[in-house]
């Protein structure tokens, strides 16, 4: 699926050759020409924003903070005619992922964006929890470069304790995550999968909470 860029600038001419290169890249992109029509899809994040700082109607640092509000995650490139340290500077500090000083060529911001784009799909694969490292493409656990052997229910529930380091997660939601709705019995068999996590992880602190559940610190033991 090709990924969904929001572009705002006020410079039609520019706008209309920056989304045309996008696009040649296969992007999808959205071109917005102010601020305040970019504002409303906030709430309908792209992969990427693409924001120019000076806006005729809003500032573009006022809108760079209600899009990480709303998705944090979501990379921003700033661009600005105005090729200043401060205004870098505070790009960054507010959450921007890169920064580009107008006038630049099409090419180099297709370039920046395919970066960051490429890092946040290999983040997407592969994630750390303490010292270990989960490849999602290949399903496997490694230690210092060595694999662990899991089994299926053992990768998955590495996986969930991975997507919610530091919460308190009860064992129902634990069941539900890794046998699913349609499983009868006790709930039991989420203790006996712990154990046999924490012997393959044993450099992990999964703490128990008693009479709910378990926890992954974010410190190892």
């Amino acid at each position: 699926m090709s990924k969904k860029i929001y572009l705002v600038e006020d410079d039609e001419n520019l706008n209309i050759v920056l989304k045309s290169y996008l696009e040649n890249e296969g992007f999808k992109v959205e071109s917005f020409l102010n601020g305040m029509d970019a504002k409303v899809e906030i709430e309908n994040p792209p992969d990427l924003w693409i924001l120019d700082i000076m806006l005729p109607d809003i500032d573009g640092y006022q809108l760079l903070k209600k899009i990480k509000a709303t998705s944090p995650d979501i990379p921003v490139i700033f661009i600005s005619a105005r090729d200043e340290d401060i205004d870098r500077v505070l790009g960054l500090e507010l959450g921007s992922d890169d920064y580009l000083a107008k006038p630049f060529l099409p090419r180099e911001l297709v370039i920046r964006v395919k970066n960051i784009l490429g890092r946040k799909s290999l983040d997407a694969e592969t994630s750390k929890l303490g010292k270990y490292t989960i490849n999602r493409s290949s399903r496997q656990v490694s230690f210092e470069e060595h694999l662990i052997d899991l089994t299926s229910k053992e990768y998955e529930l590495l996986v969930y304790f991975s997507e919610n380091k530091g919460r308190a997660l009860s064992r129902e939601q634990i069941l539900l995550r890794i046998w699913g709705d349609d499983y009868f019995g006790s709930d039991r068999v989420v203790d006996d999968l712990i154990r046999r996590l924490r012997k393959k992880v044993d450099d992990l602190n999964i703490e128990t909470i008693y009479g709910y559940g378990y926890r992954v610190l974010e410190d190892e033991k």
